[in-house]
């Protein structure tokens, strides 16, 4: 008997005679075993090595979270622990809500993502006259707009406001028609708040709170500077000095841009999103929503080269507001987030109802590899062997009879390596 006959047969034995019965006789359903069995010790062994402060992680399937591990303290030097509910600045996963919510009020028939960006931001001019009507709200969302990457990004770390920075677009062209190629931006992205605003005739900043946060209960997320500081229960920015880490004050510059890097959330919040994104929160994120933001909108092979994910990765693209990988045959949904003091990434697969979000309150390259080595692990083991516990881990459907085994499986050729994350 093969070696991958005997780990089905064991899990479904563990399976079955794990299975309690109530006083009536009734079959009671196991609980799953976790997803990821060593990510905890992963995780905390990983921020331990580069002596990060603090992070939380949530794991998600389906419509539960079925794992949630926080590690360290909310400061430095501090006594206060991290939470489940402590706020993070999320930087660009905040990109996510920003796409979501556009396509939510394009669904709704309140705006036209094939309307033309000058149309509601008619100061923004590029060198050359033919491209300023070429530009489209989709091409904002998906980073296509041809501009060269992360456009004036250093303006805004110079704290410029956006109407200073506008203006010196009309120095420079794309360098490809719009929709033709990528190039992540922030100040460009941050330009559907226009569209919003001008369409809804309420601030980006409103409908978020009110159509997201309120009815996904993300009850310790909020947008701003604001609303990070009048969080009680908030994780210290830290930067990296000659002997570790230390705290640094939280400062204004993103933050003036809220669709690009506005959004503050715990990794409860985070988890709540995720559910959504799966698709069970249908109320508020039907599934045409969730289709057209999982469309691949523009190649991004730079993605191919990251070296953590470099292995898994078969094809990347952009699509309106998350990035859309593939792994083999499979799709993944993911975004980073980084700004001065924080780090953050959320992820999730489509074909398997699994999320991931991971949060830090430092700029530790540690990060890179948690997030890779999670699904590599995850994926082959959902398309395998853990597929028995998980399907009727919440108890979402009866046990099937006879039980059904997958009709193929995936191989993923990749080996562990710890080193590999550092």
């Amino acid at each position: 008997m093969s070696v991958k006959k005997i780990g089905v047969l064991a899990l479904l034995c563990a399976f079955l005679g794990s299975a309690n019965a109530d006083q009536n006789g009734n079959r009671n359903v196991p609980e799953a075993a976790p997803l990821h069995p060593d990510f905890a010790t992963l995780f905390s062994r990983t921020l331990t090595l580069d002596k990060v402060p603090g992070g939380v992680y949530a794991i998600v399937h389906r419509n539960q979270i079925v794992e949630m591990n926080a590690f360290g303290v909310r400061e430095r030097n501090g006594t206060t622990p991290v939470d489940e509910h402590t706020v993070f600045r999320i930087a660009s996963v905040s990109k996510t809500f920003a796409g979501t919510l556009a396509v939510m009020l394009a669904e709704q028939g309140q705006l036209d993502l094939s309307d033309p960006v000058s149309q509601y931001v008619p100061e923004l001019k590029f060198k050359n006259p033919q491209f300023n009507n070429g530009l489209k709200v989709q091409h904002l969302l998906a980073h296509s707009s041809g501009v060269v990457p992360n456009a004036y990004d250093n303006l805004i770390e110079a704290d410029y406001p956006r109407e200073r920075i506008l203006p010196h677009f009309n120095r420079i062209n794309p360098m490809c028609s719009p929709g033709a190629c990528y190039g992540y931006q922030n100040v460009l992205f941050s330009l559907v708040e226009d569209v919003i605003t001008q369409r809804t005739g309420e601030t980006y900043q409103n409908l978020v709170d009110s159509l997201i946060f309120q009815p996904l209960t993300m009850n310790d997320a909020s947008i701003g500077l604001q609303g990070y500081l009048a969080s009680e229960n908030r994780a210290s920015a830290h930067i990296r000095g000659r002997n570790g880490w230390y705290p640094r004050e939280v400062n204004a510059n993103y933050y003036r841009y809220p669709a690009a890097a506005g959004v503050n959330a715990s990794a409860n919040d985070l988890a709540n999103w995720l559910i959504a994104h799966m698709g069970f929160q249908s109320d508020v994120l039907p599934a045409p929503v969730l289709d057209t933001i999982r469309t691949p909108r523009v190649r991004t092979t730079r993605d191919l080269r990251r070296r953590n994910w470099r292995p898994l990765l078969s094809d990347a693209h952009y699509g309106l507001g998350w990035r859309v990988y593939e792994i083999k045959d499979k799709t993944l949904m993911y975004h980073g987030g980084w700004v001065e003091g924080f780090r953050a990434e959320i992820s999730y697969s489509p074909d398997y109802d699994v999320g991931l979000v991971i949060l830090i309150n430092a700029e530790s390259t540690a990060m890179n590899g948690l997030s890779p080595y999670f699904w590599r692990e995850v994926l082959p083991r959902m398309e395998t062997e853990q597929w028995v516990p998980y399907q009727y881990a919440n108890r979402v459907q009866p046990l099937p009879t006879p039980l059904r085994k997958p009709e193929q499986s995936v191989s993923f050729p990749f080996n562990l390596c710890y080193s590999c994350l550092l």
